[in-house]
């Protein structure tokens, strides 16, 4: 990693690599943010007033906005030097603004809607030039433009949508805010004049960044045994309680497998070998969060099947149930696309299997719908297993 002359705040050649315990710190936040998300969509899914599809696309967009601020914390400190006062005060920012955010997410389409908007807009805008007037415009003012210039397209979507009354306005508006925030990201900020630029095109810690991928990942399935922990804990313990437990345990062992396994394990290496690797690294964000929001509504199905092993299965359970495994499954191919170059025939087989047993989990309680939803991963699992002992190691080999 080259340094910028003048550019102080830049990471040094030698400069530690691994998370710090302040950036660890903020996570926490996201844990409880994830939390908040999970119960709201359970609730949804167990006769809220908001209902299935509604409550769904609401957290969805909540989901999104805290992502956006997760990650350009997550590039900035991979680019920057994450020691440096200046970017500790914007983490410790972060922290209290993801905090206020996360707890705004239970009435955040609500009567909080007004105190997520204003904290995330706040946030975004306030980090960025309190980093511009504390740093004095270093390392790089041009790409803080290009920031700013998409913050401020988001921005009235964010505001406006929090202050007005109808929810459905609202949810549009919200739509729209997430969406110019996240083709920001994806195109690199394109701005008139100065054209687009990932952070972090000047030079990358790639285990930095591969390490806070991992990590938001194992923060994910955290949250997911958090929440049917919670679940069976409420129970009366019965035995068909019980085995859903094991079941719901046995799934987040086999999510964790299936990521670990040579892709999730190897980050670090693909984004060094690349050839442009803060663009792998924006692919790589995104890759994570269809998986991230895979185990959160797997989660959700966790704790649904776990309350009511043999009730009766309603079909939108199923967007949690089978749609939280197939989301996962393809959030883990785009990854081996973009570690390897290539897709396994296991993560197209089961992504297949989960959608051909839509119709077959209709007539089914939610316990065995849950069971062969982790039949699929378990078979997904082990072609992966059988596939690493019988070829050598593979070196990644990113398409770009």
């Amino acid at each position: 990693m080259r340094q910028i002359p003048g550019a102080g705040l830049v990471r040094g050649a030698g400069a530690r690599e691994r998370a710090t315990f302040l950036e660890l710190f903020l996570d926490l936040v996201f844990v409880f943010a994830l939390t908040r998300i999970s119960l709201r969509l359970i609730d949804d899914f167990t006769g809220g007033e908001r209902g299935e599809f509604a409550g769904l696309g609401q957290a969805l967009v909540l989901l999104l906005a805290l992502w956006a601020v997760w990650t350009l914390t997550v590039w900035s400190t991979s680019w920057l030097d994450p020691e440096a006062m200046i970017v500790q005060a914007v983490i410790v920012i972060t922290l209290a603004g993801a905090m206020t955010m996360a707890v705004a997410v239970p009435d955040g389409f609500g009567a909080r809607a007004s105190l997520f908007a204003i904290t995330l807009v706040t946030l975004q805008v306030g980090r960025v030039v309190y980093f511009n007037v504390a740093g004095h415009g270093r390392p790089d003012p041009q790409q803080s433009i290009r920031i700013m210039f998409w913050l401020g397209l988001s921005a009235p979507f964010w505001l406006v949508g929090g202050l007005v009354n109808d929810g459905t306005v609202r949810g549009w508006l919200w739509a729209l805010a997430v969406l110019v925030d996240h083709t920001g990201s994806y195109l690199g900020w394109p701005t008139p004049r100065l054209g687009a630029q990932r952070l972090g095109v000047q030079g990358i810690a790639a285990e930095h960044l591969a390490e806070r991928y991992q990590q938001f990942l194992l923060i994910a399935l955290g949250e997911a045994i958090f929440v049917i922990g919670l679940a069976f804990s409420g129970s009366s313990f019965h035995a068909a309680q019980t085995a859903a437990f094991v079941l719901a345990l046995a799934t987040t062992v086999l999510l964790w497998r299936i990521y670990f396994h040579l892709a999730g394990g190897t980050l670090d290496t693909a984004i060094g070998n690349s050839r442009d690797p803060a663009r792998l690294a924006t692919q790589m964000a995104f890759a994570h969060l269809a998986m991230i929001t895979g185990i959160v509504l797997t989660g959700v199905g966790m704790e649904l099947y776990i309350s009511e092993p043999f009730g009766h299965l309603p079909a939108a359970w199923l967007i949690a149930i089978l749609g939280g495994p197939a989301l996962f499954l393809a959030g883990r191919a785009a990854l081996e696309y973009q570690v390897f170059d290539r897709i396994s025939r296991s993560r197209t087989a089961g992504l297949l299997a989960l959608a051909l047993l839509v119709p077959v989990t209709l007539a089914l309680p939610p316990l065995p719908a849950g069971a062969a939803a982790a039949l699929v991963l378990l078979g997904v699992a082990a072609v992966d297993t059988r596939r690493s002992r019988d070829r050598p190691r593979e070196a990644s080999m990113p398409p770009f």
